[in-house]
Parts: structure tokens; sequence; C-alpha cells
């Protein structure tokens, strides 16, 4: 099974809702990957929501439906983000 990986972008001052900034698979989705090490986002593997996510169209918000497991992710990457400080 080929590699999967979806970026997200919220800014909660000017979104309503996160959107979908990159996602592919296989060498896309190592690159995505590296991007985001490289840069020191926090990373988290879930490949059922990476699944749904990646049929939502890029630069699109998450749809009102997949708030709760988008919210879950965030919740954890708070919290990764805060234990590094």
């Amino acid at each position: 099974m080929k590699q999967k990986a979806v970026a997200l972008k919220y800014e909660a001052t000017q979104q309503h809702a996160p959107k979908v900034t990159a996602k592919g698979d296989g060498k896309t989705a190592q690159k995505i990957i590296e991007i985001a090490k490289e840069n020191n986002i926090p990373i988290k593997e879930d490949k059922d929501l990476v699944e749904m996510l990646s049929k939502i169209e890029l630069d699109k918000e998450v749809p009102q439906e997949m708030y709760k497991a988008v919210a879950e992710v965030f919740s954890f990457i708070y919290k990764i983000s805060n234990e590094k400080r």
C-alpha cells in the first residue's frame, strides 16, 4: 500500500475551518512529510483520516462532518507543541 499524506492549515482568525493545503501519495507524500519535518511541523499518523481528507480538493475547507476527527489531530499537535516549549 502506498504511503499517503495530507497537510492542513488553520488560522483561527482568518478561516472557519482547516484547509487542505497539500496531498498526495508515494513520492509526493514523502515530500510533504519531509517538508513538515524540516519545518518542525508535528506529524500525526492516521490512515483513515488521511484517506478521508485526501478526497477534499486542495485549498478547500474540511467539511463540518469531519470537524471532530480533525479537532483531535489539532489537539494532538497543540499538546506536542506545548511539550516542546
